[in-house]
């Protein structure tokens, strides 16, 4: 039996795009402040849960850069992945917040329906436009961090849900001030509210699997048994485990049985390197540990998978 891996730094990838979150942050915070002092100005339902939501996503991005910031302390004897983890549960964190924000903005707008009060429509339109513009920038700084980083995708798809949520508010301002109908302002609240839960449930559906340790999306396990068994002098793999520390970081161990002759003429570190260069070249992953095996050892063993 020949154990073997290699260890990376569990650097993560949320921590390249820090900048970018510290800047959406900043904004966040300042759309939030003015969006609760238009809410007094104006009455508007609609752009009090634009704030209340503006302020949920700049508390989600403070979790994500306090997370990157403890993903980057060095690993221990007790955490040796470090705290990589934390990422993902500030991402979980994130949509939490947005399912609270999304059950009170129903409520809310429920009240509302029987006697919606006046509404300042004019300063309504003037500070969903500027919010409009806010969000916008801050969409541009998450752009490209987003597709590579779970914790960046959930302040981008927060981000989105805020730039649709200004868009409401000017709409709900232009109906208002063309027909006087302040039914509008519940009304659009509740689409704001629905317009959240679907980015909400997929952000926590993906932390959810992260933590359970479910197979990484896109990842084939028979694939990569079948591409592994096909190197020359590999008899089997078995005990096949891939999952996620956080983003950008798979970690896959397997059991593999060789042929004799590959540990008892030493050329087991040549086959090491073949197996991994086999899973970083095909299946983009670093982090890998395998076990090598000579026939018959796995009937010793008691597998928790095949």
């Amino acid at each position: 039996m020949s154990p073997h891996s290699h260890s990376h730094s569990p650097a993560t990838v949320t921590g390249g795009h820090r900048r970018a979150l510290a800047a959406v942050l900043g904004i966040s915070i300042a759309i939030a402040v003015a969006e609760v002092v238009g809410t007094i100005i104006t009455g508007s339902l609609v752009l009090l849960a634009d704030a209340a939501h503006m302020a949920a996503d700049a508390a989600g991005v403070g979790l994500s850069l306090l997370a990157t910031w403890f993903a980057g302390r060095p690993p221990t004897a007790r955490r040796t992945f470090g705290y990589a983890r934390a990422e993902i549960l500030a991402a979980m964190a994130n949509a939490l917040l947005l399912l609270g924000m999304a059950v009170l903005i129903f409520t809310e707008a429920i009240r509302r329906l029987s006697s919606p009060p006046g509404i300042n429509s004019g300063v309504l339109i003037g500070f969903g436009v500027g919010a409009l513009i806010a969000n916008a920038c801050s969409l541009l700084l998450l752009r490209s961090g987003q597709s590579e980083s779970l914790n960046v995708r959930g302040a981008f798809l927060e981000v989105a849900a805020d730039t649709l949520g200004a868009a409401a508010v000017i709409v709900t301002g232009i109906i208002i001030s063309l027909t006087g109908a302040t039914l509008a302002d519940p009304i659009a609240s509740m689409i704001v509210g629905v317009l959240i839960l679907p980015r909400t449930w997929r952000l926590l559906r993906e932390a959810i699997d992260i933590l359970l340790e479910a197979t990484p999306e896109g990842i084939d396990l028979d694939e990569i048994r079948s591409h592994m068994a096909r190197l020359p002098g590999v008899r089997e793999v078995h005990e096949l485990h891939i999952w996620t520390i956080t983003s950008g970081l798979p970690v896959f161990s397997a059991h593999v049985v060789v042929d004799p002759e590959i540990i008892e003429c030493g050329r087991s570190a040549i086959m090491l390197d073949q197996l991994q260069d086999c899973l970083r070249g095909h299946f983009d992953v670093d982090h890998s540990t395998f076990q090598l095996e000579p026939a018959g050892h796995a009937e010793h063993e008691r597998p928790m998978h095949d």
